[in-house]
């Protein structure tokens, strides 16, 4: 038996046993810990090449979050019955880890380093997502791998005006206006991920401390387990510029920086750039011949780094932007709608260099977007993609499948429009909004916000209110700080924040921060979200003197749909055996039809007259007739005792007896009508369940006997002779009664 080295701890965190373990799984990592936490259990691991990678210019950090389908007790899907590329969840929610760690290892580390979180157990109560975050700091933090840590996530909700504290996924999703992922070290605030119902400034930085104060506590807890089993960090090579290339680089070169970073335009500012490092590249290779090939990256660093410290010191000390702006100014916005013919919505939203193009296409219950995960499997009537092309950025590179990034830039502006969605009662269709970015200098995602609700308001989709996003930026020395709006690319890279914060008039609907610092107080957050509110107020007016208001009608190119219930005990009834009857309406209707499970029936299609068609057909199966109420209807079959008459788009069916035909006396139906003839009746009470009795007596619009129809009428010897009239007096001919029923028949039945 082995003879594991454990350690372990228990806690009691917001209400819920944690328990936290290492020692016994994954002992040949780094680092690793198991984690429980209620139901839900995750296992961490952190490894670190033992060689720097050689020639890279950035930390290579990747995160992997993998779903073990057996965690909810599920068998994935597809051909092959094991799990395979990560789910959009997981995607960003490896994401999430990412940003929160990133920042705190040091600066010039070059050795790979790989987390990967898997989700052993899920209870569908507590969210897997910052115990991660806290999973990744602890393995990281008891490893032999340099890093500032620790920090821990919490979520952070806020119900019935109050705000709570890693509530369960269900309170989340139910009762609570805010959905906000807070990481943070003992000091200060990290990352931030939320979304909300238009929620205040005040909520919302309340929220975030809210959520730093229990992240203490966290923080506490793995300082403790480190100085348990923590191991000795080792000693790295960092990759950092020597400083006698940067001196030289400097005296060489910081005018021609200078003047490159003054002007305006951002392709015409690179080439600038570019064209200078070129000629700092040649001088530099022709002075140090053979041995430029290991010092040429350094000076392609140090370079970078000189545009870095110019751009940030001019902000920081001289309130002075490359692009000419002040600190608070916007870039030009131009709002346009209805750019596309056809499509259902869109729009096209440009702020300085960075342009959108937003489209809005409506459909019906089989375009929902299927979410099949750990949690139960469920169905969107909303989402966003969001494609970022090479193109965009003036570059030459493979177009595929979306990668993270565009993963994230799109759930964050799918979270800032979701808020303002019409109910489904209220709205029936699916929505499908892209934002294709077709310029980029810093802010696509809050751009895509801004496009997506113009093509909203465009399409005529009733949202609540017009949602507009704004990212601000952070310059930061020692205790010295400017905080930026509106940044664009180059203030976003070299900058220390990226804040974005998209909302309505009324309040904040999505917010992200990411740092490239140890952390950032509370004031300065205070500050980001004002500016952020002003910024967003601006671009409101913008778009509202674009279109004030969503369109009352849809685009001549949307499909309608109509939306109506019927009782949940007819569903089976209207859809029939193996679907029959309800492929025979879609058949009939050239319709899409769904129907759910508590009887709400959508019917989908760009002809109002074939919905219209299709939705009495439907109404004709779940309607019972009421006794005096009276239909149009069909006679369908002639009998010398009576016809028989669909009604209700064909739904239903009952008999009129040959003494119902007419206030005249009739020999027989077909005297004066024939099979496919219009006629008005009446339901009449019947004797026999589920048999319907009609008359046609005193309904005008019905046919007339002709004159001779009613004098045979007259003459008893003109009637044809039936044996049931000879054996069975007083019987109506072939058995039948005058209200329609079969006593003969029903007699045979019993015996």
């Amino acid at each position: 038996m082995h003879n594991f080295n454990i350690t372990r701890k228990t806690l009691e965190f917001c209400g819920r046993e944690m328990l936290i373990e290492t020692g016994k799984m994954a002992k040949q990592a780094n680092g690793a810990v198991f984690i429980q936490y209620g139901e839900t259990a995750v296992l961490v691991t952190a490894v670190m090449a033992k060689e720097v990678t050689e020639g890279t210019d950035f930390f290579p950090l990747t995160v992997d979050y993998n779903e073990r389908m057996y965690a909810s007790g599920k068998i994935p899907g597809g051909f092959f019955k094991r799990e395979s590329k990560p789910t959009t969840e997981a995607t960003l929610n490896a994401r999430l880890v990412d940003r929160a760690i990133r920042p705190l290892f040091p600066e010039g580390f070059r050795n790979a380093i790989h987390v990967v979180v898997n989700i052993l157990s899920f209870d569908g109560v507590n969210d897997p997502n910052l115990i991660s975050i806290f999973g990744a700091s602890l393995a990281l933090s008891i490893s032999d791998i340099p890093f500032n840590g620790p920090i821990a996530g919490v979520t952070v909700g806020y119900i019935n005006d109050q705000i709570v504290i890693n509530p369960t996924l269900q309170e989340l999703k139910d009762e609570s206006k805010l959905n906000l992922a807070v990481a943070g070290s003992a000091s200060s605030v990290v990352m931030i991920e939320a979304a909300a119902n238009e929620l205040s400034e005040q909520v919302m930085l309340d929220a975030v401390y809210a959520g730093h104060e229990e992240i203490k506590k966290l923080v506490a807890v793995q300082q403790e387990f480190v100085a348990q089993c923590g191991k000795p960090k080792i000693e790295i090579q960092l990759d950092l510029i020597p400083p006698e290339i940067t001196a030289k680089v400097e005296a060489d070169y910081s005018a021609r920086i200078a003047e490159a970073a003054m002007i305006f335009g951002k392709q015409e500012r690179q080439d600038a750039f570019d064209q200078a490092e070129e000629e700092m590249l040649a001088k530099y290779k022709e002075a140090e011949g053979d041995a430029f090939a290991e010092t040429e990256r350094y000076y392609k660093a140090a370079f970078d780094e000189l545009i870095k410290r110019f751009v940030r010191d001019s902000i920081l000390h001289k309130q002075h932007r490359v692009d000419g702006r002040g600190l608070d100014d916007l870039r030009d916005i131009t709002c346009e709608i209805d750019v596309l013919p056809v499509v259902h919505g869109s729009a096209l939203f440009t702020r300085g260099e960075t342009q959108s193009l937003g489209t809005v296409t409506l459909g019906g219950a089989d375009d929902e977007q299927v979410i099949d995960g750990l949690e139960e499997e469920y169905k969107k009537k909303f989402y966003l993609h969001y494609n970022f092309p090479p193109f965009s950025v003036g570059e030459v590179g493979r177009m595929g499948a979306p990668g993270r990034r565009e993963l994230g830039h799109g759930n964050l502006a799918e979270r800032a429009l979701k808020a303002v969605i019409p109910s489904s009662e209220e709205f029936p269709y699916t929505i499908r909004v892209v934002s294709d970015i077709l310029e980029s200098n810093g802010s696509s995602s809050m751009a895509s916000i801004c496009s997506g609700t113009l093509a909203l308001m465009a399409a005529g989709v009733p949202i609540i209110a017009p949602v507009a996003g704004i990212a601000n930026g952070l310059i930061m020395e020692g205790d010295e700080y400017v905080v930026l709006t509106d940044i664009m690319g180059l203030e976003d890279h070299l900058g220390d924040m990226d804040f974005k914060c998209a909302g309505t008039r009324a309040g904040i609907t999505a917010m992200q921060m990411d740092i490239k610092i140890e952390g950032i107080t509370k004031e300065i957050m205070s500050i980001a979200l004002e500016k952020a509110k002003t910024a967003r107020l601006q671009i409101l007016d913008l778009i509202e003197a674009t279109i004030p208001a969503p369109r009352e009608e849809l685009s001549p190119t949307a499909p309608r749909i109509e939306s109506f219930k019927i009782p949940v005990d007819k569903i089976g009834e209207v859809i029939g055996p193996s679907g029959k009857n309800i492929k025979a309406v879609i058949e009939a209707c050239k319709v899409e039809i769904n129907i759910e499970d508590d009887g709400t029936v959508r019917i989908l299609s760009p002809d109002k007259a074939a919905i219209d068609k299709a939705k009495a057909m439907i109404l004709g199966v779940v309607v019972e007739p009421g006794v005096g109420e009276v239909y149009e209807g069909v006679v369908t079959r002639m009998e010398p005792f009576g016809v028989f008459v669909k009604f209700l788009n064909g739904a239903k069916e009952g008999m009129v007896h040959v003494s119902e035909l007419s206030s005249h006396r009739i020999n027989q139906p077909s005297d004066f009508l024939s099979i496919g003839d219009k006629v008005v009746v009446r339901v009449k009470p019947s004797e026999k369940s589920g048999k319907i009795s009609l008359t046609m007596k005193g309904l005008p619009g019905n046919p007339e006997p002709s004159d001779e129809a009613i004098a045979a009428g007259k003459n008893p010897a003109n009637r044809p002779a039936h044996p049931q009239d000879r054996s069975n007096p007083g019987r109506g001919r072939s058995g039948f009664d005058h209200h329609g029923g079969d006593r003969d028949r029903d007699h045979n039945r019993r015996h």
